[in-house]
């Protein structure tokens, strides 16, 4: 299943190197879907424009691997990715762990779109495309993780997921350099905050992520 993307370089061993260095290991099968989730976005971002990323090989660490980094902080059995664009971190996360329903969130329509299709041809059973605003979604079952990467600032945030996060969810934001400022603004509000600095292979520059939970 390890499609390669119409004229690029395979980018299967940096995954796999990368993968390595993270301490992951995936069965050929989950790591032949993350290379056909490349393939996928590299085609249907050339009319979709769902990311700023146009060398597949430069995916593999600033999605994937990016995506994938947080994992040991993801809390099953049911995880929301709002905002999920073109389905990140969601469908990586979904790839790895195949005991987590996964739900993508995002409002736009050509997104969502991609998302169902995705999850069609890479045949992930455990995910779920809702095209609506986070502050609108109520799903039957409260999800136990949220994720967001790059979407708002942490206050806005915090106030879009707050009927998950009172719900017993953990609020899991992607971000560069850690905002001081906001975080410092949620725990004046009582929220419990934790950032934990990510090692990313092949990105440069600074990654965190930012755990908020309420207090108990």
């Amino acid at each position: 299943m390890e499609h390669r993307p119409r004229n690029a370089a395979d980018p299967s061993p940096r995954l796999r190197k990368g993968l390595d260095a993270l301490g992951l290991a995936l069965d050929p099968a989950a790591i032949g879907r993350l290379l056909a989730y490349v393939a996928l976005l590299d085609h249907w971002n050339r009319a979709y424009n769902l990311t700023a990323v146009r060398d597949p090989a430069e995916m593999v660490p600033r999605h994937l691997l990016d995506s994938l980094a947080i994992l040991p902080w993801v809390r099953g059995p049911r995880l929301a990715d709002v905002g999920t664009g073109a389905g990140l971190p969601g469908i990586p996360i979904a790839i790895a762990r195949p005991d987590v329903a996964v739900t993508l969130l995002d409002s736009n329509g050509k997104k969502a779109r991609f998302c169902r299709h995705a999850a069609m041809e890479l045949g992930l059973p455990n995910v779920v495309v809702v095209q609506a605003r986070i502050e609108d979604h109520r799903p039957p079952e409260p999800p136990t993780t949220v994720t967001a990467r790059a979407v708002a600032d942490l206050p806005g945030l915090v106030a879009a997921t707050r009927h998950l996060l009172e719900a017993g969810a953990q609020l899991l934001a992607m971000k560069g350099v850690p905002p001081a400022d906001e975080i410092a603004d949620l725990r004046a509000r009582g929220l419990a905050v934790v950032v934990h600095r990510l090692a990313v292979p092949g990105v440069e520059g600074e990654r965190h992520l930012v755990a908020v939970t309420l207090p108990a």
